[in-house]
């Protein structure tokens, strides 16, 4: 048995050593890494908050898995995320944990730079605005407006609290009333270019009297 055991020791021994090198290489090789520039994706809102602002919108993630599977990887791939569930208004630092990143099986994240984002809350608030009609071009000589009407007269805007606060009134799109006598009505939008809040009604109506002066 001893004689067995010590017969071609030296081709026993580098086959062992063999086997060991291709097991750690087997292991440890055929692995690379990636770094993309990925946005920063917003989840869990609270109702009444809104997002004011994000710094920086985008972060660099470092990837890391099998070589193979790497030549496939693209941005498409991998979403970072942060939740702010239990945000209240104001600017806070929210750190980007590994497991804010979705990656696809077997990949791994090596680095996230910067590891986190600076985000600006606000409350969002209702307000009632007027609505005024926005008119261009002259009557007829001779003629002249006798009365407008505006229905409805206000409607009520919802968004951030300093973009609400902007807004005294609003104007309607143009209604030309070039050459027109006696009463003309029209639908329409509210003109909210410019402005990023949501409406109760999107249009109006606006009739306009307009009358023969007298002599």
């Amino acid at each position: 048995m001893k004689k067995l055991l010590l017969e071609n020791l030296g081709l026993k021994i580098s086959a062992i050593l063999i086997s060991i090198f291709l097991w750690v290489f087997v292991t440890s090789g055929g692995y690379s890494e990636m770094s993309f520039d990925l946005p920063v994706e917003i989840m869990s809102v609270p109702p009444e908050l809104g997002v004011v602002s994000v710094r920086p919108k985008t972060v660099s993630v470092t990837v890391r898995g099998q070589e193979r599977r790497m030549k496939s990887l693209t941005p498409a791939d991998i979403r970072v995320f942060v939740d702010l569930g239990d945000s209240n208004p104001g600017e806070e630092n929210y750190i980007i944990n590994r497991d804010d990143i979705k990656l696809p099986y077997s990949m791994s994240v090596r680095r996230v730079n910067p590891s986190s984002v600076t985000i600006r809350l606000e409350k969002i608030v209702t307000r009632t605005v007027e609505v005024k009609p926005f008119i261009t071009g002259f009557v007829k000589k001779g003629f002249r407006i006798s009365s407008i009407k505006v229905e409805p007269r206000s409607v009520t805007i919802q968004g951030l609290k300093t973009e609400v606060e902007r807004i005294t009134a609003l104007r309607t799109e143009e209604m030309d009333i070039s050459g027109l006598s006696g009463t003309a009505t029209e639908e329409l939008k509210i003109d909210i270019a410019g402005y990023d809040v949501r409406l109760s009604v999107n249009n109006v109506t606006v009739e306009i009297t307009i009358t023969e002066e007298k002599r």
